[in-house]
């Protein structure tokens, strides 16, 4: 079996879970190798301990100092498991990579994870609930597939806690998404734990104060979680999506920081979501590598989406992918008449991908 190999922290995730759904080992080493404090971190090392409960045979070396890790994949498992996740990142990190594996799995996943559920760096629940899991819904995975947000935890104490239910599927269906539409209507998410429920009030006031101008079917809904619900810390956010008429889904989040204000947190995620909208393209920059593997596992045939320029982490997933997969993409202009427009065409030819380790009904 043909082993792939990198250097460095970056994109650990995307390349686990490739490695896991190709059946190609990789090993990743010089893990921060130059650091003061060099190797994987507390929360790589549970994203690890997370992949070896939801697969069977899964094989993983890390070596003593923690600056190389090998990983040899085994079969998606999935079916009942619970994790507590480090504090040191959100439940979405985990999340994320787990949404990939998860409709190829043998067994449907319900997982439990235990943790902070919004912080800044990763995508909150909210925005997984809302615009991530509907995402899947383009690719025939609808049924059964569901985040259920029993508790909040706002960093640094967390005590949040969520269960994620995901469906098998046999194969994805192809994609063919390059009709942006026009934005209809916004919607969003304003919540407040242990502190005052004025706040997620002020929250939508603002932000209305911005949005309103633009569109006028603006819903946002406020969720105030207390007592044993709301975590161990004190926090707000505000998660806003814009969908169109073409069921295309823009979304942006903002969450308070010490000494900050509602009216501030408002306000950034307000000119994140028109920013994300004005960029264009059927999929928003945070979900490009998701919509962009599925097309790659669709049946064969060609799959095609219209999205913004990609990211650096994008750019980095087109070149692992072509690595596990041999699957290379064509990107050529939207609209090559006008050179205004930034947005880009993305297709390739899927892998047919078949789902062979699910149980047979």
């Amino acid at each position: 079996m043909v082993q792939i190999s990198y250097n460095g922290h970056q994109h650990l995730r995307q390349r686990l879970v490739l490695s896991i759904l190709s059946g190609k080992p990789v090993r990743v080493e010089k893990i921060r190798s130059e650091d003061q404090n060099p190797g994987l971190r507390d929360y790589e090392v549970s994203l690890l301990r997370l992949l070896e409960k939801v697969t069977n045979g899964t094989v993983i070396e890390i070596s003593v100092t923690g600056t190389a890790v090998l990983l040899k994949p085994g079969v998606i498992n999935g079916g009942p498991v619970a994790h507590d996740c480090p504090l040191s990142r959100s439940i979405g990190y985990f999340l994320e990579p787990l949404i990939m594996l998860a409709p190829f799995s043998k067994k449907s996943f319900q997982i439990t994870l235990r943790g902070i559920t919004t912080d800044e760096n990763d995508l909150s629940v909210d925005l997984i609930r809302t615009v991530t899991l509907p995402h899947l819904q383009l690719f025939g995975i609808s049924e059964g597939l569901e985040l259920r947000i029993k508790k909040r935890g706002a960093p640094p104490g967390g005590g949040g806690e969520v269960q994620f239910l995901c469906p098998v599927v046999k194969q994805v269906k192809t994609l063919n998404f390059v009709e942006p539409g026009r934005i209809k209507r916004i919607r969003g998410i304003a919540h407040a734990v242990r502190v005052t429920p004025q706040f997620s009030n002020r929250m939508i006031d603002s932000a209305r104060s911005v949005l309103n101008r633009y569109i006028p079917d603006i819903y946002l809904y406020s969720d105030v979680y207390k007592g044993e619900e709301s975590g161990k810390s004190p926090g707000y956010a505000l998660s806003l999506l814009a969908e169109s008429t073409t069921s295309v889904l823009h979304c942006s989040e903002a969450v308070s920081k010490p000494g900050g204000t509602p009216e501030d947190v408002a306000l950034l995620a307000s000119r994140a979501l028109l920013s994300e909208i004005r960029l264009g393209g059927c999929v928003d920059r945070k979900h490009q590598c998701l919509i962009l593997l599925m097309m790659v596992l669709g049946s064969e045939d060609v799959g095609r989406c219209r999205m913004s320029e990609p990211t650096v982490r994008t750019i980095q997933f087109l070149r692992d992918v072509k690595n596990f997969f041999g699957t290379s993409f064509k990107i050529v202009p939207a609209d090559p008449s006008d050179p205004s427009n930034t947005e880009l065409m993305y297709s390739c030819y899927g892998t047919g991908y078949v789902n062979v380790n699910r149980t047979l009904a």
